[in-house]
């Protein structure tokens, strides 16, 4: 029976690609590195430090990777206290407090950094609905590797067979199933060039995944 609820936080409650894209960019630009597409689009779910210390390795770099994780957070810093149009994801909102009053357990579940989870938590108050956060970059290993949804499942609570997982991108799932948990993949026009073939489920709309329809799922 489904006891708790593990979110991912980008591609899935904010549509923050664009701004991490143009950091990660503007970032790229400033070192003088040329990151091809299909390099920028494998990054996709995994954390700052951990995706910088690949770009150091792949273009041999004389920056250490915690320079080139200042770098990119000045820049997405400054997209994120510019932009006064951010918003949630359609429905993300509706499916958090569907959850939250049916008795699910929330978590948080993020490659972002702290600061930036607590940026959106504050902006959006979210913190009412979640009993915990954890970060990527906080943790020993980054997504794929299973360690942050093993960690989320016991902030819950609650055993893994009773959590769920929501994520949106390749790394994200692969994580979530290599910690033993039922994943529900979320495509959207946000998630570019993600592999959804490893998700117990795959919607594209929240309203999928609603808390009656869902506990009778997992």
């Amino acid at each position: 029976m489904l006891k708790a609820v593990i979110f991912d936080m980008d591609g899935v409650i904010i549509d923050s690609e664009p701004m991490h894209n143009k950091a990660y960019h503007d970032m790229f630009d400033e070192v003088g590195i040329d990151v091809s597409t299909e390099l920028y689009e494998s990054f996709t779910g995994q954390s700052t430090i951990n995706i910088c210390k690949r770009l150091c390795v792949h273009f041999n770099l004389d920056e250490s990777p915690e320079t080139l994780v200042s770098l990119k957070r000045k820049h997405y810093k400054h997209f994120f206290d510019s932009n006064s149009d951010l918003g949630l994801i359609d429905g993300v909102l509706d499916l958090i407090k569907d959850y939250h009053n049916n008795g699910l357990t929330l978590v948080l579940g993020s490659s972002a950094a702290m600061i930036s989870i607590n940026q959106i938590f504050e902006r959006f108050q979210l913190d009412q609905y979640f009993i915990a956060k954890l970060s990527g970059g906080d943790l020993k290993e980054s997504k794929p590797h299973p360690e942050i949804f093993i960690k989320a499942a016991q902030a819950t609570g609650f055993s893994r067979e009773e959590c769920m997982v929501i994520e949106d991108s390749t790394n994200g799932i692969e994580a979530a199933k290599g910690a033993g948990i039922f994943c529900v993949g979320y495509d959207s026009f946000h998630s570019k060039n993600q592999d959804y073939s490893k998700a117990d489920m795959v919607v594209s709309d929240f309203k999928e995944i609603s808390f009656s329809k869902i506990n009778s799922v997992v």
